[in-house]
Protein backbone atom coordinates (compact mmCIF):
# COMPACT_ATOMS: atom_id res chain seq x y z
CA UNK A 1 0.00 0.00 0.00
CA UNK A 2 1.16 3.57 -1.12
CA UNK A 3 0.42 5.35 2.30
CA UNK A 4 -0.46 8.86 2.13
CA UNK A 5 -0.19 9.22 -1.74
CA UNK A 6 -3.65 8.34 -3.06
CA UNK A 7 -7.33 8.35 -2.30
CA UNK A 8 -8.06 5.00 -4.04
CA UNK A 9 -6.12 2.05 -1.91
CA UNK A 10 -8.19 -0.12 0.80
CA UNK A 11 -7.34 -3.19 2.26
CA UNK A 12 -9.14 -5.67 4.44
CA UNK A 13 -8.10 -8.27 7.07
CA UNK A 14 -11.12 -10.14 8.18
CA UNK A 15 -13.28 -7.46 9.10
CA UNK A 16 -10.70 -4.85 9.11
CA UNK A 17 -10.72 -1.97 6.78
CA UNK A 18 -7.81 -0.24 6.36
CA UNK A 19 -8.53 2.75 3.80
CA UNK A 20 -5.65 5.17 2.16
CA UNK A 21 -6.33 8.56 2.06
CA UNK A 22 -3.92 12.06 0.79
CA UNK A 23 -3.81 13.25 4.65
CA UNK A 24 -4.38 10.18 6.64
CA UNK A 25 -5.00 6.30 6.91
CA UNK A 26 -8.19 5.49 8.26
CA UNK A 27 -9.30 1.92 9.97
CA UNK A 28 -13.03 0.48 10.29
CA UNK A 29 -14.49 -2.29 11.60
CA UNK A 30 -12.40 -5.21 13.73
CA UNK A 31 -9.90 -7.87 13.30
CA UNK A 32 -9.83 -10.65 16.23
CA UNK A 33 -6.27 -11.66 16.47
CA UNK A 34 -6.46 -15.25 18.28
CA UNK A 35 -4.09 -17.49 20.42
CA UNK A 36 -2.57 -19.58 17.29
CA UNK A 37 -0.93 -19.83 14.13
CA UNK A 38 -3.94 -18.31 12.26
CA UNK A 39 -4.15 -15.07 14.87
CA UNK A 40 0.03 -14.99 14.73
CA UNK A 41 -0.57 -14.82 10.40
CA UNK A 42 -3.03 -11.90 11.09
CA UNK A 43 -0.77 -9.87 13.87
CA UNK A 44 1.91 -10.09 10.86
CA UNK A 45 0.04 -8.54 8.56
CA UNK A 46 -1.54 -5.89 10.76
CA UNK A 47 2.49 -5.43 11.91
CA UNK A 48 3.38 -4.94 8.51
CA UNK A 49 0.60 -2.36 7.39
CA UNK A 50 1.79 -0.14 10.68
CA UNK A 51 5.51 -0.34 9.92
CA UNK A 52 4.36 0.51 6.18
CA UNK A 53 2.59 3.71 8.03
CA UNK A 54 5.41 4.18 10.47
CA UNK A 55 8.25 4.19 7.50
CA UNK A 56 6.42 6.75 5.73
CA UNK A 57 5.58 9.17 8.70
CA UNK A 58 9.25 8.16 9.44
CA UNK A 59 10.64 9.79 6.23
CA UNK A 60 9.00 12.48 6.56
CA UNK A 61 9.58 13.40 9.66
CA UNK A 62 13.37 12.90 8.69
CA UNK A 63 13.33 15.25 6.06
CA UNK A 64 11.57 18.08 7.53
CA UNK A 65 8.03 17.08 5.48
CA UNK A 66 6.09 16.08 8.16
CA UNK A 67 3.50 18.82 9.73
CA UNK A 68 3.19 18.89 13.07
CA UNK A 69 -1.19 18.83 13.14
CA UNK A 70 -3.14 19.13 9.92
CA UNK A 71 -6.63 20.22 10.24
CA UNK A 72 -9.66 17.54 8.28
CA UNK A 73 -11.79 19.55 6.30
CA UNK A 74 -14.98 19.97 7.51
CA UNK A 75 -17.68 17.38 7.63
CA UNK A 76 -14.71 15.07 7.52
CA UNK A 77 -13.09 14.49 11.31
CA UNK A 78 -13.99 11.36 13.09
CA UNK A 79 -16.89 11.33 14.75
CA UNK A 80 -19.35 13.62 12.83
CA UNK A 81 -22.30 12.27 11.76
CA UNK A 82 -23.39 11.45 8.12
CA UNK A 83 -27.10 10.69 7.55
CA UNK A 84 -27.11 7.08 5.78
CA UNK A 85 -28.47 7.45 1.89
CA UNK A 86 -29.81 4.16 1.78
CA UNK A 87 -32.53 4.68 4.26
Amino acid sequence: MDFFKNESETRILNELNIENRLDRVSLHGSLDITHDAAGLELALKLQAMLDGMVAVLQAEQASGTLPDHITLAAGDAAGDVVDNPFL
